[in-house]
């Protein structure tokens, strides 16, 4: 599924990707939304520790890093600052800008090189587009070759571009039954309630997704 899931992604128009990436995080209210100074930045997170970052640089390239905290490709207290830094080697330098000696947040920490102070933000795994056509960043291939590491799952990929339904519908009624799935109205006293709740996120997600239409 993940190389199916990689091949959507190949196959969907940018300005499709960059709506989804603004919707799934629009739909997120405890999120703090943000940008960057090349571009926008739109981010996803499930809570519990893996997260999808989408950096959208003005040129039309795009960064996306996923990370998944249980992954052997998550370098938080067991691996160094060169090591992370290496795992971005292939994406043109001037689209680090964004992941190194920036402040962090929840969707991206830091890994401080002791010696200079430098920072680069942690990611499992580093996808980049040209404009055109996406790339797997080579230092992420060379790694899990070196490491024995399944590159889809053990980057996070699998799981973190999920929400973002590539290759399928993306609709008010697909979130909907996504928070149904997911137990989003459990503190809803009874179906009634459950279903005012619903009709209430319909309204709100219908009035988002038509200032993010396709048109």
């Amino acid at each position: 599924m993940s190389e199916e899931t990689w091949e959507s992604l190949q196959r969907t128009n940018l300005d499709e990707v960059l709506r989804r990436a603004t919707l799934v995080e629009l739909c997120r209210e405890d999120i703090d939304h943000g940008a960057n100074s090349v571009g926008q930045r739109w981010v996803w997170n499930d809570g519990g520790g893996q997260s999808t970052v989408w950096h959208f640089f003005s040129d039309g390239r795009v960064l996306l890093l996923t990370f998944d905290h249980e992954s052997p490709l998550n370098l938080f207290g067991t691996g160094t600052y060169a090591e992370q830094l290496a795992l971005y080697a292939g994406v043109p330098e001037d689209m680090l800008s964004v992941v190194l000696n920036q402040p962090e947040n929840y969707e991206s920490l830091n890994l401080v090189d002791d010696a200079t102070g430098a920072t680069v933000h942690y990611a499992g795994g580093i996808f980049w587009c040209d404009g055109t056509q996406w790339h797997i960043a080579q230092g992420l291939v060379d790694y899990c070759q070196t490491h024995d590491l399944d590159l889809w799952e053990d980057s996070g990929f699998s799981y973190c571009i999920e929400p973002y339904r590539l290759g399928e519908s993306f609709t008010v009624e697909d979130v909907l039954e996504q928070r149904r799935e997911d137990d989003h109205y459990w503190e809803q006293d009874s179906p009634a309630d459950v279903e005012q709740a619903i009709e209430k996120d319909r309204q709100a997600l219908t009035e988002l997704f038509a200032h993010h239409s396709r048109d």
